[in-house]
């Protein structure tokens, strides 16, 4: 299959991003570079696992040259409209390029064959998964954790006892084998 490549190289912005209520939010990745803006979806999970691998990819960058990054100014910024899903990501791969300094991200699109998502990842191929390949400054990546950090966290509070999200009507925690205080169960 023809592969479908977004490249961005620097591009203006590269944020996550969310649309809807707590509860029933969709996430987005969306690199935007002047006109051109491409949004891909995931989920809460891929986000954050993300933000945690970026993170551990710049504290080694900086424990091997020594060299401090700090965030840019952080995107506060809601998503660019409009949002057009280019596809929902299956795999993620992260890398440093020594050469130019930059953060490469790749999100792809899912494939019948596991195998040829790993083939194709952070690779410049003609056939396979759609994908989007972006290229970002170290402080932009730093700022780009923490944005992602903040949309995690954002969400709903979680129990304290059973750690599942609470809904506004509040909900039947496990940990309690299903009582809700306060709650008559007779008529």
């Amino acid at each position: 299959m023809m592969r479908q490549l977004h490249v961005f190289d620097r591009p203006s912005r590269f944020v996550a991003g969310t649309v809807g209520q707590p509860g029933d939010r969709a996430f987005y990745l969306q690199a935007v570079d002047g006109a051109r803006v491409v949004s891909v979806a995931l989920e809460k999970q891929q986000v954050e696992v993300l933000a945690d691998r970026l993170e551990q990819l710049l504290d080694d960058i900086v424990e091997r040259t020594g060299t401090a990054l700090p965030a840019d100014e952080t995107d506060t910024e809601a998503l660019d409209q409009p949002i057009d899903e280019e596809f929902r990501v299956a795999a993620m791969g992260l890398a440093w390029d020594g050469d130019t300094g930059l953060v490469v991200i790749e999100a792809q699109a899912p494939v019948d064959e596991p195998e040829v998502a790993e083939e194709t990842l952070l690779e410049d191929v003609e056939d396979g998964p759609d994908a989007l390949r972006v290229l970002i400054e170290p402080t932009t990546a730093r700022a780009f954790v923490e944005r992602a950090r903040r949309l995690v966290s954002a969400g709903r509070p979680p129990c304290p006892l059973c750690g599942q999200p609470l809904t506004p009507s509040g909900h039947v925690c496990a940990r309690l084998n299903g009582y809700r205080r306060g709650v008559s169960l007779n008529p």
